[in-house]
């Protein structure tokens, strides 16, 4: 087990956990609209992340008093409608929490938000587990202030805490019970202000409040995620998409494509592609696709898996298991063989596939752009690499997640990442 210096921790939600700014502000000034009231003009608008919202109304948006009700309500209706879904997971908190746990650490939240509402954005976030004790306001009751709040956060016993937020407030309510203030410099609240209110450290980004938390503890392991599909099935789209909403959940993703990825892959890929080279024997065509490979898993995929990082590669083996092994005829184990080097043991930990009929995916895909050497092909080839992809398949049901790809971009993009999370987060999602 890790020994890290704090046996505590207590973390603020926005700011510190979550990058808050576009769903808070959004929400704050679609009630502002609602109620016919203009924002002052000299308003810092990222100054409403973090103190209690109702104070924020009033003294620094000009609300009067007597309406700061109707403004809250309004901000609620719209914040749990909408902005919610607008906040980000910021990068290397997942996995900070994570070694936090895993290291024996308790780790709580205090935060001025309502319980029910810090609890449904931990829970749509799939942060709920991380988390011993969750503390927050509740509706209703009178206010607890947050110094009360991290105390409630606290264990009962504890060698040494820390409070981790973006603003003063946070680090007054460390020092309140006597417990250190880290502050998160990378959120809405300025390294001064955090540093005149008490702040013993400011981490500048979630490195270095790694490096302060979890000093010397070895990182988790990333994940390998690969997406299959047949030209045409929407697979550039479909991982650009995902990439976007993985980074919204917190996951540090390094997006790739094969053939390629690396310098000398991206050479061989121009070669395999191009149109000239029609004359390419079905082995040379194989032989270079695992060529890039190689270089590709030693130089970018294994690295970044080992560094925490979350793979999102568009095609791998199994792209050529279906188009050589399937399409050109070489057979499935010939082409595995071929690249057992190559991968090196690199199997995807999950992979996504797109699934749609051969012929309407290359319809779609010859409407979009000019093929490729491999798009030229006449409609049998196509049609034997969609039946290597099924039978792939079928013979790895554990690892592979499939989507029906034949539908729009917005509901294959909202399967997909369901499907995706509840491979990375098996125990998490509902």
């Amino acid at each position: 087990m890790d020994i890290f210096p704090y046996d505590a921790v207590v973390f603020d939600l926005d700011g510190t956990l979550f990058d808050a700014e576009e769903g808070i502000v959004s929400s704050v000034r679609r009630a502002m609209d609602e109620m016919g009231l203009e924002v002052p003009a000299d308003a810092d608008l990222r100054e409403v992340v973090g103190p209690p919202l109702a104070d924020s109304f009033r003294d620094l948006l000009g609300v009067p008093e007597a309406r700061v009700p109707e403004a809250m309500e309004r901000y609620r209706r719209d914040f749990s409608a909408r902005g919610m879904y607008l906040y980000s997971v910021y990068p290397n908190i997942r996995s900070i929490l994570t070694m936090l746990r895993e290291a024996g650490v308790h780790v709580g939240l205090a935060t001025s938000k309502p319980l029910w509402l810090a609890r449904d954005i931990l829970a749509y976030f799939a942060l709920d587990g991380d988390f011993d004790r969750v503390v927050g306001e509740e509706d209703g009751a009178a206010k607890l202030g947050k110094a009360e709040l991290i105390r409630r956060a606290l264990p009962d016993r504890y060698r040494r805490a820390a409070m981790v937020g973006d603003r003063k407030f946070d680090m007054a309510g460390a020092l309140a019970n006597g417990i250190e203030g880290i502050g998160a410099g990378y959120g809405c609240g300025t390294e001064e202000e955090l540093i005149v209110a008490g702040a013993s450290v400011v981490a500048p980004d979630t490195e270095g409040l790694r490096a302060i938390l979890c000093p010397g503890g070895e990182i988790p392991r990333g994940f390998f995620l690969t997406v299959e599909g047949p030209d045409g099935s929407g697979k550039t789209t479909q991982t650009e998409l995902l990439e976007k909403r993985l980074r919204q959940f917190g996951f540090s993703v390094l997006r790739t494509r094969e053939p390629g990825g690396c310098a000398i892959s991206e050479d061989i890929r121009r070669i395999i592609l191009d149109t000239a080279n029609t004359d390419m024997c079905p082995a040379c065509e194989a032989l270079l696709y695992a060529a890039a490979r190689a270089q590709h898993v030693s130089q970018v995929i294994r690295p970044a898996v080992e560094r925490g990082m979350l793979v999102l590669c568009d095609r791998f083996v199994d792209s050529s298991v279906a188009y050589q092994g399937g399409g050109r005829g070489l057979g499935v184990e010939t082409v595995q063989q071929i690249n057992d080097p190559a991968v090196d043991g690199m199997t995807p930990d999950a992979t996504l596939y797109l699934a749609i009929d051969h012929r309407a995916a290359l319809r779609r895909r010859l409407s979009a752009s000019e093929p490729d050497r491999l798009e030229l092909e006449a409609g049998e080839f196509h049609e034997r690499v969609q039946k290597a992809y099924e039978r792939l398949v079928r013979d790895n049901r554990r690892r592979f997640v499939v989507v029906d790809a034949a539908r729009g971009v917005d509901e294959v993009a909202k399967d997909a990442l369901d499907a995706v999370l509840e491979r990375l987060l098996p125990d998490r999602r509902a």
